[in-house]
């Protein structure tokens, strides 16, 4: 009788294991010229793997190289968000490429921060503002009709190859994608978040993309022009809301800069938020800084409150760490340095390690008081309920 091989779970598919191989090859290049030989052979099985829906080959072998060979997997990640994000089109004869592109919007609201739809009346001057500022001459824009939050963005690089494709083919027909919403997930409602504007740009082989891929264009002033320009577009769509525009780049190098910035301003946010809710100002707070744990450190986990209550947590924020940040990064020094220019002056640095406690009944994170206890953020009877967590 055939016995059951419990092992064969764990193996490789042919395409993973080349993907490794193609991937540890590139890493390990000496010259431009066997960069472009490697590259050449990787970006092909990539494509190919993308095209036909291999998600699964793609995750497995990132996971294996991320532990065995770091820069290796570096390489793999980098083309495979390239081949997700971007295609090449043939117009009347002349080679033009598709770039897909997220436009972050920071926002801090103390209702629902809006995420939904967007009418031809909004699309339009959006549009305009973004191909005035922030793409270069030549290029042709192309929207999804829809204000994005991070739950809605495509789940997978399949998922987001199919987005850059169709919205190619509206950019082609001078249109916007109409985004069909059934299965969307639910939008979480945190006091502070990040809402994307996604679309594509089209531009002829070899053009500038960007305005500051121009001779005369400099990024700090596409994100100042973006930002004076297109806030009175973008007001309409963030009512209630403080907002702070982020400069439109490729789909996930966009992301991961939303991620980053979302950070300090969740802090600044929640500062905020406890000045106008409570009437508390910024030298009468009291904020916790404390390293949370699973295997490895995970997150710090900051815990706002009153000076004068030494065992209470009014409201936290969740600070994660990113890319190559570990327990020797200076990541706690941002946060002090962070809630300094809120104004804050009490401030204390936990350096023990806590474990990443949630409440049993709604799953909210734990939050530190100064004596390393973690404990429920919980706002005044007085107050007006929130979210207790900024993300």
């Amino acid at each position: 009788m055939k016995r059951t091989r419990f092992g064969a779970r764990d193996r490789l598919s042919r395409d993973a294991a080349e993907l490794q191989r193609l991937a540890i090859g590139l890493s390990e290049s000496g010259g431009r010229l066997e960069d472009s030989f490697w590259e050449g052979r990787l970006a092909e099985l990539v494509q190919g793997l993308i095209q036909s829906g291999a998600e699964d080959d793609l995750t497995t072998a990132m996971d294996r190289l991320f532990e065995s060979h770091p820069q290796a997997h570096d390489e793999l990640a980098n083309m495979v968000e390239s081949m997700a994000e971007t295609q090449s089109l043939e117009i009347g004869g002349q080679l033009h490429d598709l770039q897909l592109f997220a436009a972050p919007i920071l926002a801090w609201s103390r209702y629902a921060i809006p995420a939904g739809p967007l009418g031809t009346s909004s699309l339009d001057p959006l549009k305009v503002q973004l191909g005035a500022h922030v793409f270069a001459a030549q290029t042709r824009l192309a929207l999804v009709d829809y204000l994005f939050s991070p739950d809605q963005l495509p789940r997978s690089f399949c998922d987001t190859w199919q987005l850059t494709r169709s919205l190619g083919e509206q950019a082609l027909a001078g249109s916007d994608l109409h985004l069909d919403t059934r299965g969307l997930p639910e939008t979480n409602r945190f006091l502070s978040d990040v809402r994307y504007l996604v679309g594509v740009a089209l531009v002829p082989r070899g053009q500038p993309l960007f305005r500051w891929n121009e001779t005369d264009g400099s990024k700090d002033e596409a994100l100042a022009a973006w930002i004076k320009q297109g806030s009175p577009s973008l007001a309409p769509l963030l009512t209630g809301c403080a907002y702070q525009p982020l400069l439109a780049d490729a789909y996930h190098s966009a992301c991961r800069h939303a991620d980053r910035n979302s950070r300090p301003y969740a802090v600044k946010a929640s500062v905020a938020f406890l000045q106008t809710t409570l009437g508390l100002l910024p030298e009468e707070m009291r904020a916790v800084i404390a390293p949370c744990y699973d295997q490895r450190l995970e997150e710090y986990r900051i815990g706002l409150a009153p000076r004068d209550r030494d065992n209470a947590v009014f409201h936290g924020v969740v600070w994660a760490l990113l890319g190559a940040e570990d327990e020797h990064s200076d990541v706690a020094g941002q946060i002090d340095t962070t809630l300094r220019e809120c104004g804050l002056k009490d401030i204390v640095s936990l350096d023990h390690h806590l474990p990443m406690e949630f409440c049993d009944d709604c799953g909210a994170p734990f939050f530190p008081t100064p004596e390393g206890e973690l404990v429920h953020a919980e706002m005044p009877e007085q107050a007006d309920p929130m979210p207790q967590t900024l993300h």
